[in-house]
């Protein structure tokens, strides 16, 4: 089975093309709530295309998605294109493949529920996921493996657009380590507060919450934490302490870990109706 996977977010859209297990291609692209579903179907075909792929070889495909305009988009264009309605991942559509204890499961964005079941899956409990994208996510999953809730701060490109935008005589900068924490220039001094703060914080919440979730799991249980988004392919990342893998496809493999399960089920609910029948 040819599965195509999108994770539609704020800033970028990922897409992975799943042949059974495994993950053959993948790709990103910029996300514009405005698009039509003609412009998302091209989007899409250029980028199969761009590794020798079609979107008529799909058999079908799958959306986690936190851009609610997009979301209908893509299903016009793949229904279009596929002659049938993608799976929507969603609180809903996980009922009962993952529990999901928070106090309103709705509320839960699609990627950070995928992002848990992908970490369930393939670490186990307890666990902990960083998702570093628009905003940074932190998602935990119980030892019994149950998604528990996290934590959600400003992304590092997002906190850097707010001090820009809020301090005229600040320039652009590139988000990279600077020579050292003290800065001698503007362009230093900014990326010691914006790159080297962001790893504190990233740092002190991952500590905090790792801390929590200890309280709550078997003795001398031990959390895994997994790395993934936008910004893995960053050096600086390996800075923060305690991360034991960056995966920057996680969320592309919940979406895959969703699907089957919800195959799964659909199938078994099939074979009782005939059954009963």
């Amino acid at each position: 089975m040819k599965l195509l996977a999108i994770d539609i977010g704020n800033t970028n859209i990922s897409l992975g093309l799943f042949a059974d297990a495994s993950l053959v291609g993948s790709w990103r692209a910029t996300s514009r709530a405005d698009a039509t579903a003609d412009e998302v179907a091209a989007q899409i075909a250029g980028l199969l295309a761009l590794d020798g792929h079609r979107i008529d070889e799909l058999d079908t495909a799958a959306l986690a998605s936190v851009v609610p305009p997009l979301t209908s988009t893509f299903e016009r264009a793949l229904r279009r294109r596929l002659g049938r309605d993608p799976f929507i991942v969603d609180a809903g559509s996980l009922a009962g493949t993952l529990a999901i204890e928070i106090d309103r499961p709705a509320e839960a964005g699609a990627d950070r529920l995928c992002n848990a079941l992908a970490a369930r899956t393939e670490y186990g409990g307890p666990a902990i996921v960083i998702d570093l994208g628009t905003s940074t996510n932190f998602d935990l999953i119980s030892a019994d493996g149950a998604y528990v809730g996290g934590a959600i701060a400003p992304g590092l490109g997002l906190s850097l657009e707010a001090l820009v935008g809020s301090a005229s005589k600040l320039p652009r900068i590139d988000l990279r380590r600077p020579p050292s924490a003290i800065g001698t220039n503007t362009v230093h001094a900014m990326q010691s507060g914006t790159v080297l703060g962001y790893v504190g914080l990233v740092s002190g919440l991952l500590t905090a919450l790792r801390s929590e979730l200890l309280e709550r799991s078997p003795e001398a249980s031990r959390v895994s934490v997994v790395a993934t988004g936008g910004y893995t392919h960053e050096e600086w990342l390996h800075e923060v302490p305690g991360i034991d893998a960056i995966e920057p496809d996680l969320t592309l493999r919940g979406i895959r870990y969703a699907h089957e399960a919800i195959m799964a089920r659909s199938a078994l609910a099939a074979a009782r109706a005939e059954t009963d029948g």
